[in-house]
């Protein structure tokens, strides 16, 4: 905390330490207003690169000078005159040494009195009538990019005030971006949406919001963030806060068009990031068109079409969806019967994001489950329904009116969504129900009949399995162990191979505390822990009672185990103790390489000679894989978040769950589950399901590329929009030959 203060001042040695600016009063540049608990403060400032200064609001308690608000955000200040002070009007000003008005509050100030502008410790600055303490002007109804807590997102319909995010149009540039997040306030069930100009690409659920997300951390709602959402006739608006005040956060739009909820640790002095979106291919707004269902999403694996039509639709475009494309979606099939008083009906599909309310409309808020159907029947323009019970509020039925759009299915997701199906379809569903609660009394009759003779049997041999299985330890490490202290070692052929037991990991992460959360994947989590001897570990921890991983899991315990060199990220063990399935590593305290070559800051600690020897030593890597070590390795998933950089930013590689073992002198191997990702795979890979050593080289390449370039490979060009960093490198050698 007093390093932070200390740093607050040497960043600008002259401030203030008022909270409030008078008439009588200005602030130029070197001076600035402190909130009177030293959270925030306001003064002139000049982002990343940029010579220009801005007149803004920053955190204080923050190492990293962070940003929250900005005045002149489209008026920047060639130097440093810039002068705010309170004129004769009572409004706040902002002139440059021309004395030209770059920024006002711009507000009608009644009387005589005269107005004071105050920074409040929540990153408010308000503008004060006199002693009666009216504010006339507030900058959290005026935001740039950031969202605070407490701070409303939404529409004040009595004075048609609308509170949005706009994106930065880069970090050296806070002027007006292409991005906006914002209340849809004229649908019946307000959303929250993300959208590039005019085009929508991301929306929250239909209002009532879920407590959790996909794209949030479980930790962050066990401290205590909870939302607050209005709708009647003089607001629609919704605020996040925490239990705990102490907690610093903020939620921004950032100049790529991705909405994050950050908040700071002071431990490792960073931003840790609790929420993002969007965040899945299922996340991009009518990713399987109309009348399509996209999911599962938790994933970004290529081996199932993630669209299907829902009941009583088929592809509208039968080729594009045979090529994994449903944009266009789906169209009711063609069966010859009306939906309009003709024994219609509707089938539930569960779990679900529901679909967009442009259409939508609440029914009579009293209404049962059975009447909101009945009520969806009478209407032949309905086309479907979904019937919650909201808390405080009783039962309350929503339908839809035309197109269903934008579905997507949520594993966490408590709503379901009944659509309209013709007799024909709700017939054909029925029959699937009857037929399946038939088999399944027949199940039930069977087990039964077989499970009462093996009863007995089974007792006899469960005493003989659970000593075989004591002596053979656990099939998916393949060794024995033995227990020394809390850690379990490993007595025959793995000797540098640790079993550690549960409660080491949980101490050693503090319970896995979010402070110690370092990422996120399909699998689960990584977190950094420290043992009792003071080595750093990172632990990637598979999700409770989750198949997702397991095979990848057993892989990487197996292979990396056998593998050594100074170029490949070190295993020191696992844990498997219970539900918990947890690979323990040596920490790597600067992440990974995409970290650095993507960042505008950081990129330039990698000057031309440092990332020569990066490129090398990654060589060096697959070289040993590919050639040296004992068995010939096919990485399969080569890519800077792949690579991991030790404190001298020397790469390792590493997450060798999908690499596979080269037999013998095996040239090429082949598959039906094609597993990586997407930029890097080859091209006979990712068509054929052909892979080789020759598989890991083209990745490089792509990685070469990457670090010479500072660009990604899916990135786009202005020239050749649908292009790729290798297509633009290629057309580049073609135009220069």
């Amino acid at each position: 905390m007093v390093m932070s203060l200390i740093l607050s001042v040497l960043f600008f040695p002259f401030c203030t330490s008022l909270d409030t600016l008078t008439p009588d009063q200005f602030i130029k540049d070197g001076q600035s207003l402190v909130s009177k608990e030293k959270n925030f403060a306001l003064g002139f400032f000049s982002p990343g690169n940029s010579s220009y200064q801005y007149l803004g609001i920053w955190f204080v308690k923050v190492t990293k000078q962070t940003v929250v608000w900005v005045a002149n955000r489209n008026n920047p200040i060639n130097d440093s005159s810039g002068v705010l002070s309170i004129d004769q009007f009572g409004n706040l000003v902002l002139h440059d040494s021309f004395n030209r008005l770059l920024w006002s509050t711009n507000v009608a100030v009644q009387g005589t009195i005269s107005c004071v502008a105050q920074l409040q410790d929540s990153g408010n600055l308000v503008l004060i009538q006199g002693n009666n303490k009216k504010v006339l002007w507030q900058s959290f109804d005026h935001p740039t990019d950031t969202l605070l807590p407490n701070m409303r997102l939404g529409l004040n319909r009595i004075i048609a005030l609308d509170r949005f995010l706009t994106s930065w149009k880069s970090q050296d540039d806070p002027g007006t971006g292409d991005y906006f997040y914002k209340m849809n306030p004229t649908y019946v069930s307000p959303q929250v949406a993300l959208y590039k100009g005019s085009t929508l690409y991301w929306r929250s659920n239909p209002w009532p919001w879920p407590t959790s997300s996909p794209s949030s951390s479980t930790s962050v709602l066990n401290m205590g963030y909870k939302t607050d959402f209005v709708n009647n006739k003089d607001e629609v608006s919704f605020v996040y806060f925490f239990d705990d005040p102490s907690i610093i956060s903020r939620e921004v739009v950032d100049n790529s068009g991705l909405f994050h909820g950050y908040m700071w640790n002071d431990g490792d002095l960073q931003w840790k990031e609790y929420y993002s979106a969007p965040k899945y291919r299922c996340d991009n707004y009518g990713h399987c068109g109309a009348y399509g269902k996209c999911g599962p999403q938790s994933s970004d694996n290529i081996d199932d079409f993630e669209c299907t039509c829902l009941p009583g639709y088929e592809p509208k475009s039968p080729k594009d969806w045979y090529h994994r494309d449903g944009s266009e979606g789906c169209v009711r099939k063609k069966s010859g019967l009306s939906m309009c008083g003709s024994g219609e009906g509707f089938v539930k599909v569960t779990r679900l994001k529901g679909p967009d309310s442009f259409n939508a409309a609440w029914m009579d808020m009293s209404m049962s489950s059975s009447e909101c159907e009945q009520a969806c029947l009478n209407n032949c323009s309905c086309t479907a329904f979904i019937s919650m019970n909201i808390d405080g509020m009783g039962t309350r039925c929503l339908a839809w009116y035309g197109e269903l759009m934008d579905i997507v299915e949520y594993s966490y997701e408590k709503w379901d969504l009944n659509v309209r199906v013709d007799a024909k379809e709700l017939a054909t569903y029925t029959k699937m129900s009857k037929g399946f609660l038939g088999n399944k009394r027949k199940l039930v009759i069977t087990i039964l009949s077989v499970a009462m003779p093996l009863f007995l049997a089974s007792l006899v041999a469960f005493s003989w399995l659970m000593k075989k299985r004591i002596k053979k330890g656990d099939k998916m490490a393949s060794v024995d162990f033995s227990l020394e202290g809390n850690e379990l070692k490993d007595s025959s052929r793995h000797p540098d191979l640790l079993i550690f037991d549960l409660s080491c990991i949980v101490a050693a992460t503090d319970n896995f505390s979010l402070a110690n959360k370092l990422g996120q994947g399909g699998f689960g989590s990584v977190f950094k822990g420290q043992l009792s001897n003071g080595q750093l570990i990172a632990v990637k921890r598979l999700c409770k009672n989750s198949t997702q991983g397991i095979e990848e899991f057993k892989n990487e315990v197996m292979l990396i185990a056998k593998l050594q060199h100074r170029n490949l990220v070190k295993l020191f063990g696992c844990c498997i103790q219970e539900e918990e399935k947890m690979l323990i590593y040596e920490y790597m305290p600067n992440k990974s390489l995409d970290s650095f070559i993507f960042d505008q800051t950081r990129s330039s600690l990698l000057n031309w000679r440092k990332r020569f020897e990066i490129i090398l030593e990654i060589a060096r890597g697959i070289l040993y894989l590919h050639q040296d070590s004992r068995l010939r390795i096919i990485h399969r998933d080569l890519k800077t978040s792949n690579i991991l950089l030790d404190t001298e930013l020397n790469p390792k590689i590493s997450d060798f769950g999908i690499a596979r073992i080269s037999k013998g002198d095996q040239i090429q191997d082949k598959t039906t589950r094609i597993v990586g990702t997407y930029g890097y795979m080859s091209p006979e890979y990712v068509i054929f399901g052909k892979f080789s050593t020759k598989s890991d080289v083209f990745s490089f390449g792509v990685i070469l590329l990457e670090i010479i370039s500072g660009k990604r490979n899916n990135n786009s060009y202005q020239n050749h929009p649908s292009q790729t960093l290798i297509g633009h490198a290629c057309l580049g050698t073609m135009e220069r030959g």
